[in-house]
């Protein structure tokens, strides 16, 4: 049965002001889909690149990837969920921003009970980006310096937690205001850098006995790039997983071998779920601990659909701590 969704879309590129709302009839799922009534949807970096064209994809585009709610209908042959079942998910078929949405069904993972649909819609993305990066990227052990900048963001602070307090490994943040600063300490940073008004580069050199850290986490980018090579041991590794203040320039990568026969590699989330039993078993993990309440997860903020825009701004001008996320 078909259903009437309102969408939030872009119908070109461009900043903020591109995204409106739309009514869209939707189909009936089809082989192999879910309709899903959308509880909460996430609101994420790679929604802006996308609006904005640094990652091009035709328009009108329907935003957003990230989201949970309740299945409503399935498609011909599909056994991963049941109408009535609560589910979370992460994928590149946009359009979470939204009532409803039509997702491939192999790409829905269950929420257990005691985890809101609200929470589920904020961890999974962030939660399992913190997951795969200190487990398979660069695997954390307990003792090991690392950096994670942005530490107090929606990926920093579930990331603090995961390196600090689970794995124990000695995790040095960099945030941008005292505030900030003790958000990252309480999820779990040994030490803090205010890098408004200390450079953590000669920071992170004194703290690790003019060592160097084992790995650094970078999601900004092109601002703590070249000073993050220099705070790494010899043989350690750059993960630059985003580019929230612009894209890294090219650079010689003579520069790795002086550094001391640095790493560096540029994952992605989609390349650690290729499979269904891999997504089931990080989202999984990372849910698990939500419910136990072994990860606690900072929402920022809520916004209705007709805000996007606005949650778009909040999200570039890097003054949140935590997760943004859209309600209907």
């Amino acid at each position: 049965m078909a259903i009437t969704a309102r969408i939030v879309r872009a119908h070109k590129t461009g900043g903020p002001e591109v995204m409106q709302i739309d009514e869209v009839q939707l189909p009936s799922p089809g082989a192999g889909q879910a309709l899903v009534r959308i509880e909460a949807a996430g609101v994420n970096f790679i929604d802006i690149y996308q609006r904005s064209g640094q990652y091009p994809l035709p328009m009108p585009l329907a935003m957003g990837v990230e989201g949970a709610g309740v299945v409503e209908q399935v498609g011909p042959g599909v056994t991963e969920v049941r109408v009535g079942q609560r589910v979370a998910w992460w994928t590149n078929v946009s359009g979470t921003y939204a009532t409803h949405a039509i997702v491939p069904a192999e790409r829905l993972v269950l929420v257990p009970e005691g985890v809101s649909g609200k929470v589920a819609a904020a961890v999974m993305l962030q939660g399992m980006t913190a997951h795969y990066l200190s487990h398979d990227t660069y695997p954390l052990k307990r003792g090991e310096w690392c950096v994670i900048h942005a530490a107090a963001g929606g990926v920093g602070l579930l990331f603090c937690q995961i390196a600090g307090k689970r794995i124990g490994a000695r995790v040095v943040g960099t945030v941008g205001s005292e505030e900030k600063a003790q958000l990252a300490r309480k999820a779990g940073a040994e030490e803090v850098i205010v890098y408004t008004r200390t450079d953590f580069e000669p920071e992170v050199k004194r703290l690790t006995g003019g060592a160097g850290a084992s790995v650094v986490y970078d999601s900004v980018g092109k601002d703590t790039f070249d000073r993050g090579l220099k705070c790494l041991r010899r043989r350690g590794m750059m993960v630059l997983f985003g580019q929230s203040s612009g894209a890294v320039p090219p650079f010689d990568l003579q520069r790795l071998a002086a550094g001391g026969s640095l790493y560096l590699t540029r994952p992605t989330v989609g390349s650690y779920i290729t499979t269904r039993d891999e997504l089931l078993s990080r989202a999984g993990a990372v849910l698990e601990m939500v419910r136990r309440r072994e990860l606690e997860v900072k929402i920022d903020s809520e916004l209705p659909l007709a805000q996007a825009g606005r949650a778009h701004e909040m999200l570039t001008s890097r003054k949140t701590t935590g997760k943004i996320i859209l309600v209907p």
